[in-house]
């Protein structure tokens, strides 16, 4: 799926079963929540913290993988609702970063 394709089906998606958008201001705190659930289960996959019970542990790469397209999923909300072109937006921040960065990063001793 392309994020065109991406950006019409969940505004298909929105139309037929949700009813209607969550006004941008919303959408912008529903998408705050869902990153802070990314970064809990973050957190406990590669970071330093631990789950509570054990079981938690064994469905968390595919609670990430959901929370992600959660993520994903209001992010496209929120650029249907303001216009945004994501893939437009992607290349030219592509585009950006290259130019920018074409010698930063491949002259930096940390990431060697």
């Amino acid at each position: 799926m392309t994020l065109h394709e991406a950006q019409q089906a969940v505004d298909e998606w929105i139309k037929t079963v949700g009813v209607r958008y969550y006004n941008e201001l919303t959408n912008t705190a529903v998408l705050m929540e869902e990153v802070g659930e990314v970064a809990r289960l973050m957190a406990r996959l590669y970071g330093e913290q631990s789950f509570k019970k054990p079981e938690d542990e064994a469905s968390a790469p595919a609670q990430l993988a959901d929370e992600m397209a959660d993520v994903l999923f209001v992010l496209i909300c929120l650029a249907n609702q303001t216009g945004v072109d994501l893939a437009q937006a992607l290349q030219h921040n592509l585009d950006k970063k290259t130019k920018r960065d074409a010698e930063r990063h491949a002259n930096n001793e940390k990431l060697r």
